[in-house]
């Protein structure tokens, strides 16, 4: 096992505020996100949320009736998840632990299993298939599980939105060729990361004992635009939102979007 683990483990460390904070940044991805989830998770349902960071879509579960079991390799993480829903009075459980791990910390079966974390940091294929069947072995029968992953062209939405100037910079070659040549790329980026060719991403997925429901943006085409939506009214965010919906599943359109799930059913055991 290479050293990405502790990479990822300290950056986390470091950031777990801002990791919480930036889905106040990027409102939109929760909201098309949640949107899409609550089409099938149930008040009372159960959830695992593995690899699910300061805790954003476990608290927002909690507070809807489920209960939730949180798991991320960061301690610090865990921590700051544990003292805001003490402070709202949640019934959080959680506890830290890498992904690969997960059925030695947590014996139960669930509803609902989600991956939104794992699969952007683990660089080795094997590892990220290890992630996948670990999440589908803590579902119980017919559960749904929720896999997030980070797209490769993702770097280029962030440059031309937040730093254009990255063009001419030597360093980003990188992003620029694999978005040419339509590859998935891992390494060194904000932390060690993996990013997915949106057109990698269901093959990936069609490994697995699985029936596919739903492959889309979770931004939609929002990421572009998205501090300049944020200065409009409710009313017209709300619009852009339920658009964004609409479009979120059309594969034209799924390279607007920073990160994309995969909702998928456990396939039932044939005997």
């Amino acid at each position: 096992m290479d050293n990405s683990r502790e990479i990822v483990r300290n950056f986390y460390d470091q950031n777990a505020k801002q990791e919480w904070e930036r889905l106040e940044r990027h409102p939109y991805e929760f909201a098309i996100t949640t949107r899409m989830m609550d089409r099938y998770i149930k008040p009372g349902d159960s959830i695992l949320d593995i690899g699910g960071g300061p805790g954003r879509y476990s608290l927002h579960y909690l507070q809807k009736g489920n209960p939730v079991i949180l798991t991320d390799l960061s301690q610090v993480n865990i921590d700051f998840a544990l003292r805001l829903a003490s402070e709202r009075n949640l019934p959080l459980r959680a506890l830290a632990c890498d992904a690969l791990e997960i059925d030695q910390h947590v014996e139960e079966k669930f509803d609902h299993v989600f991956l939104m974390g794992p699969l952007y940091h683990l660089l080795d294929e094997s590892e990220r298939f290890k992630a996948v069947q670990a999440a589908l072995a803590m579902l119980k029968p017919d559960g749904i599980l929720y896999a997030s992953f980070l797209m490769m062209f993702s770097g280029i939405i962030f440059f031309l939105r937040e730093a254009p100037q990255q063009i001419v910079q030597s360093g980003e070659k990188v992003w620029l060729d694999a978005v040419r040549h339509q590859i998935s790329w891992g390494g060194d980026a904000f932390t060690s990361a993996f990013f997915f060719d949106q057109d990698a991403i269901l093959p990936f997925m069609q490994q697995f004992e699985i029936e596919i429901l739903h492959l889309f943006g979770q931004e939609g085409i929002t990421s572009t635009h998205n501090y300049e939506l944020q200065m409009q009214t409710e009313e017209i965010q709300s619009a852009w939102i339920d658009f964004a919906v609409d479009l979120c599943e059309m594969p034209k359109y799924l390279s607007h979007s920073e990160h994309a799930m995969v909702i998928a059913r456990k396939a039932m055991k044939q005997f």
